[in-house]
């Protein structure tokens, strides 16, 4: 059961190292000669980005964040392969099966989908870890981004191809209807519990894990929330309010 649990703790630490790089900063820093923090909503992710350091500076950021929530991803396969690999699935078959059953919805399935399950909970490691890593960046006294753009690099490889681009469709349409950024980044959160209960329906570990990354990244917006309500935040186009 130990090596299980170390493999847990590798995806998660590797993915909270990798997701805790602040490119924001490091954007604005060597290239801007500024820290992004002191601009605008102080944020280090791509919205701020953009309004701090413009369209390049800006997408840039945003590349390199949606990359290492990618990579994290990749990350999670990697280390669930590498796994299987060293210890052979026979000779762990017993304490998987042991491990996975509390979090299954009926009896524990065929090996083959016991090693199908391990894997989804590795991802899902993987992307609470990497989302938990930008937000609480140890590099910057535990704070960070907003997790958007991280979160969706992750969700390429957790939820596959199909499952992050209706995440961004909900995005963007909200953008584009309301003009808050914010919106559509707190509205593809919320959803995300929900996709993973599609995705990953009867792992409910997995399922647990994604639901936390998606509201620890609608908490993130907790002050754009309290601004939404107060009709104080920014639309995309209009000029900074009080």
């Amino acid at each position: 059961m130990q090596d299980f649990i170390d493999a847990f703790v590798v995806v998660f630490v590797a993915a909270f190292l990798l997701g805790s790089i602040p490119f924001g900063l490091i954007i604005s820093k060597v290239f801007y000669h500024t820290d992004i923090r002191e601009h605008g909503s102080g944020n280090i992710g791509t919205t701020n980005a953009i309004r701090t350091m413009g369209k390049v500076g800006g997408y840039s950021v945003f590349v390199l964040d949606f990359g290492k929530g990618l990579l994290s991803g990749f990350l999670g396969i990697w280390i669930g392969q590498l796994f299987f690999s060293l210890h052979g699935y026979g000779a762990v078959a017993g304490e998987l099966t042991a491990i996975l059953a509390p979090f299954r919805l009926g009896p524990v399935g065929d090996p083959a989908e016991l090693a199908t399950q391990f894997s989804q909970v590795l991802l899902a490691v993987s992307f609470l870890g990497c989302t938990w890593g930008h937000i609480f960046s140890p590099w910057l006294k535990f704070k960070g981004g907003k997790g958007i753009a991280v979160a969706v690099g992750c969700l390429f490889v957790t939820y596959g191809v199909v499952g992050a681009c209706l995440e961004l469709a909900i995005f963007i349409v909200l953008v584009v209807t309301t003009r808050y950024v914010s919106v559509g980044s707190i509205a593809a959160a919320l959803a995300c519990p929900f996709f993973s209960l599609y995705f990953f329906w009867g792992d409910w570990l997995a399922v647990a894990l994604c639901s936390l990354a998606g509201l620890t990244v609608v908490w993130a917006h907790r002050e754009n929330i309290k601004r939404l309500l107060s009709g104080t935040e920014n639309r995309i186009g209009s000029k900074k309010k009080a």
